[in-house]
């Protein structure tokens, strides 16, 4: 069954990292995580963010806050991701680079592309639950 709730939390929460995370790292480009001599960009951030929310998502039925959380988390996960995505495929993964129109658009492109699948989900999940009664 189709969780309506749980899809507007997915898209919520990845709405709002993609437009945080472009407006932080637009008003300071230079911030970078590292771990020595390692840059950790968000894209893998944002992997181990769904792999940690995406597993309970999977594994456990129902609803509760707990889930709803996971949901919060692994959207927030998605959008860190699919924001790098294009960026670190077509560029030099430099911060400059980031700034670049082609990974604005490319990040757009995909977090779009994201939600229009969202919201497909919702329209098979709406019919076929139509069908059903």
């Amino acid at each position: 069954m189709f969780n309506k709730k749980r899809s507007l939390l997915l898209l919520i929460s990845l709405l709002v990292t993609f437009v945080v995370m472009r407006i932080s790292l637009h008003l300071s480009p230079s911030s970078n995580f590292n771990v020595g001599a390692y840059n950790i960009h968000h894209l893998f951030t944002g992997v181990l963010l769904m792999l940690l929310a995406g597993l309970p998502l999977i594994l456990f039925d129902g609803n509760g806050p707990k889930l709803d959380f996971s949901t919060l988390v692994f959207g927030a996960g998605l959008g860190m991701t699919l924001d790098e995505w294009v960026y670190l495929i077509t560029t030099d993964g430099s911060d400059a680079a980031y700034l670049l129109p082609l990974s604005l658009w490319g990040a757009i492109v995909m977090i779009t592309l994201a939600v229009l699948y969202v919201l497909l989900l919702y329209t098979i999940g709406k019919h076929s639950r139509t069908n059903r009664q």
